[in-house]
């Protein structure tokens, strides 16, 4: 009698391959998240921390009817917004930063569940290789390039971190997907997904599909299927909200506030992330030489016959690919100051060292050390910061506040959040100091914004504004219904549940994403009932916000509402003040 071990059995099989693929794992890794996103995190706040704090103004106003892009100018697409405001709708308690960082895995995850299953089908090593890394960089909110040495994560470069990850995704598409149809889907999935998310990712993602489409990757009939299913969306998207066209003309408006020549930020781009972009060069230049006869065959054959199939037998090799993809990658960092750079040049270097088994000896060697040292520097980066930012904050103190709600899920070291504190202290009692640097057109030190020291400092001037507007409504038996903010971000109508006037930018920085208000912005402005002005510190930002909103504010009432906060009241509202209480004079002043 032949005795058969249950491992053998059929069934077994099946389940021991559903528990091992890595739809399972993709799945379980996004029922996992979704489970720490109900827990009171907090997380050690690091270097430009308030550019989250953007997508609490974002989500504020999309609850209240406006649609980004159309009801008010924002510095990128709309997709990330939505999702942060779906997500922290489900998760109302959940650390601000994970629901930003991992909420794109709702575009994400069924796009990498496409390419994953079509290339387990082949081979589950290959898939894993394209999961894994993918996962790693989605569930961090890091970036690959440090801008504070104390362990702290990145509230900053969200945005530039999502269109990476895209990216990811298109890349691993092209480059191992076999079935036309999901395909289609996956181009029109993460094509999309690049627009709506910042322009930049959009055409390095067309230079890929464009590649693709060159070496016969993708066929032209996988391609029709994918623009007219992109371009059927985008009308649908116009027709209903106009929002394709309001969305292009904010493009406009910000490549004409940020006019420059592209060959510096490439350069620039280049040094930032020489530790990756150095061995890709090498490597690039190696396989060109390994390869060089074959490359010269091939040109030659185009020459004599040319057509599709020659020029798809030139381009389609390593070389190419990676000369692309690296190409792509520099385009993307010109408009970056933090993100996850070249992370999807990792299907490319996965692709190569797939195929180089051609080579033989001390070239296989070569081209192996040199994708090795290509891929590691980002991966043992992240880890590092992580692990450190993990492990550090154990030491760590949370910031106590009374009104910040989950904006004020951070901690620090316990010697930097004292410095905050004292340093909101000085900003109080000697104004005079920073305004002279402000008029002098400095900050207080050149990397303020850099320092968590001041993201805590800000955080807890914001706690004691709302206790301030709460404390003057009270005593003079008002409701200020829309706050504005002459800051960089405004967090206001969020934590007093209020709402913020439509057609005001967000993420203001005055220098890079703020246009020139026309009419219908300062009519929205002349509307508001309270404008803050932030003065811990007084900056040349903030400064230059009033002097470019400063017709919309004529004829307001000036309040001091603490000694860290100045309020513009709307005219209509201070007439009724002074009717009804004829004291509040004594603390209104033009």
């Amino acid at each position: 009698m032949t005795l058969t071990s249950t491992a053998d059995r059929p069934q077994w099989r099946g389940i021991s391959s559903l528990a091992t693929s890595p739809l399972t794992v993709l799945g379980l890794v996004c029922v996992c998240l979704a489970g720490l996103l109900l827990l009171p995190l907090t997380l050690p706040i690091g270097s430009f921390y308030w550019d989250l704090f953007i997508y609490f103004d974002a989500a504020n106003r999309i609850f209240s009817g406006q649609v980004p892009g159309v009801d008010f100018f924002t510095p990128v697409g709309p997709l990330g917004y939505w999702l942060f405001a779906l997500v922290i709708d489900l998760f109302s308690q959940g650390q601000p930063l994970l629901i930003a960082q991992w909420s794109l895995l709702i575009v994400t995850a069924p796009l990498m569940a496409l390419v994953v299953l079509d290339v387990d089908r082949r081979s589950k090593g290959v898939a894993f290789a394209i999961l894994l890394p993918f996962l790693f960089f989605q569930i961090l909110p890091f970036n690959v390039t440090a801008y504070y040495s104390y362990p702290s994560i990145d509230g900053f470069g969200i945005y530039n971190r999502q269109m990476t990850e895209i990216l990811y995704v298109l890349a691993a598409g092209l480059l191992f997907m076999t079935s036309r149809p999901m395909l289609a889907a996956v181009v029109i999935g993460t094509m999309l997904a690049l627009f709506f998310t910042k322009v930049t990712g959009f055409f390095a993602g067309g230079l890929l599909c464009a590649l693709a489409l060159a070496t016969r990757r993708i066929e032209w009939r996988v391609t029709g299927v994918a623009v007219a299913g992109f371009l059927i969306i985008l009308a649908g998207l116009e027709l209903s909200f106009g929002l394709v066209s309001a969305y292009l003309g904010d493009i406009l408006a910000l490549v004409l506030l940020n006019e420059g020549s592209l060959l510096p930020r490439f350069l620039q781009a280049a040094s930032i992330h020489f530790a990756v972009f150095g061995p890709l060069a090498a490597l690039i230049v190696t396989l060109f030489l390994l390869d060089v006869r074959r490359i010269i065959e091939a040109a030659r054959a185009v020459l004599k016959a040319p057509g599709h199939g020659s020029l798809a037998a030139l381009l389609d090799r390593p070389v190419v690919w990676l000369a692309a993809a690296v190409f792509a990658a520099l385009f993307v960092e010109t408009q970056n100051t933090g993100g996850q750079g070249f992370i999807f040049v990792w299907p490319v270097l996965l692709m190569t060292a797939l195929t180089v088994k051609r080579f033989t000896g001390w070239r296989n060697a070569l081209v192996l050390i040199l994708i090795c040292a290509s891929s590691l520097p980002y991966l043992m980066e992240v880890t590092k910061r992580s692990a450190r930012a993990f492990v550090g904050q154990i030491k760590y103190v949370e910031l106590e506040s009374r009104n910040l709600k989950t904006l004020g899920r951070v901690n620090q070291r316990p010697e930097i959040m004292h410095h905050a504190a004292v340093m909101k202290t000085v900003y109080a009692e000697h104004p005079e100091t920073f305004q002279t640097l402000a008029d002098a057109g400095e900050l207080p030190n050149f990397t303020l914004y850099t320092e968590p020291d001041f993201q805590l400092t800000w955080l807890m001037s914001v706690d004691e504004a709302v206790d301030a507007i709460r404390a003057y409504e009270a005593e003079h038996g008002i409701r200020f219904e829309s706050l504005m903010n002459l800051n960089f971000v405004n967090p206001f109508p969020w934590l007093l549940d209020r709402q913020a006037p439509r057609a005001v930018a967000i993420g203001a920085d005055p220098y890079r994403a703020v246009p020139d208000p026309d009419a219908a912005v300062l009519g929205e402005i002349r509307n508001t009932d309270l404008v803050l002005y932030p003065r811990c510190p007084i900056t040349n930002a903030n400064e230059t916000l009033r002097e470019l909103y400063a017709p919309a504010l004529a004829g307001f009432e000036k309040i001091t509402l603490s000694p860290c906060w100045d309020g513009y009241v709307r005219p209509e509202i201070a007439i009724e003040l002074a009717a009804t209480d004829p004291l509040s004079s004594a603390v209104i002043r033009r």
